[in-house]
């Protein structure tokens, strides 16, 4: 049951949609869901549980919203993707639970040509004017600053924290709690729990902070200091210095995802800068 034009229910009572909102037969709407002033939701659409759409956010297509969402004003999600081989065919977007989808923030349906699916996981913050374009995966808990732009078919794993005004290279994937600086280009792949930055992007060292608050132990954070010197400072081909990590450093969790998204790159990988280059003081290497 719907009521339109009262005060907004608790989350977990009624729906409510605004009498200027435009909410189309085949949506699904579960329980305390509030749809706003001149918001448009219309395809096959459903939202979960206590998701909330503030005022003028535009919901198409396809579209699966799961519970506790909240999106702010001019915010869309399931509109066609900006890809001209795109011919209406009937992808979808895939949204978890408690997102926070900021203003004029973007979110647009997957192609035939890369699976069909746009997905995003739970708990992330997607800041102002930030663009989720189509066949992006992203996992959960990550940020991603204002106006941070992913082209078609990129990976985010869990954690990572993409800086504002960043550019993300169609076909890049970006591991578990990587963090990349705010204006950077980024034309390969960002490990796992490495910093990134500038245009292009080089690697900095280990995401300190993140791996802190994410409370990683000082003895993880060992071992991936010694990787991380391997990989990416030793000078050795790629090949090598996965071999010689394998051989010298005890396996784990975190070592062995730190591996295995090397040897899947598929674009490469970002490299450390040169010595001369200056390096970020908020790393360690």
């Amino acid at each position: 049951m719907s009521r339109q034009g009262t005060t907004p229910p608790e989350p977990e009572g009624e729906v409510y949609i605004h009498p200027l909102a435009e909410v189309s037969r085949e949506v699904e709407l579960g329980p305390g869901v509030h749809v706003g002033p001149f918001c448009i939701l219309k395809g096959r659409i459903t939202v979960g549980a206590g998701t909330r759409f503030i005022s003028h956010v535009v919901i198409d297509g396809n579209t699966t919203i799961g519970k506790d969402n909240l999106f702010y004003p001019f915010s869309s999600a399931g509109l066609p993707p900006q890809d001209l081989k795109y011919r209406g065919e009937p992808s979808q977007v895939v949204i978890g639970d408690k997102n926070t989808i900021r203003e004029s923030v973007t979110i647009h349906r997957g192609t035939e040509g890369g699976g069909m699916l746009t997905r995003i996981g739970d708990q992330n913050l997607l800041m102002a004017n930030c663009h989720v374009a189509h066949d992006c995966f992203l996992g959960s808990r990550i940020v991603m600053a204002n106006a941070a732009n992913l082209a078609g078919h990129i990976i985010i794993e869990d954690g990572a924290i993409i800086g504002g005004l960043t550019g993300i290279h169609q076909f890049v994937r970006i591991g578990t709690l990587a963090m990349v600086g705010g204006m950077s280009g980024v034309p390969k792949d960002v490990p796992p729990y490495v910093w990134a930055s500038g245009n292009r992007a080089y690697l900095y060292g280990l995401n300190l902070e993140g791996l802190k608050r994410a409370r990683f132990s000082p003895e993880t954070i060992s071992l991936l200091k010694r990787a991380y010197q391997i990989l990416f400072r030793s000078g050795l081909p790629q090949k090598e210095s996965l071999e010689k990590v394998s051989k010298e450093i005890p396996a784990g969790p975190e070592i062995n995802h730190l591996l295995d998204f090397l040897k899947r790159t598929g674009r490469g990988v970002l490299t450390a800068p040169k010595q001369s280059h200056h390096e970020n003081p908020s790393s360690d290497n």
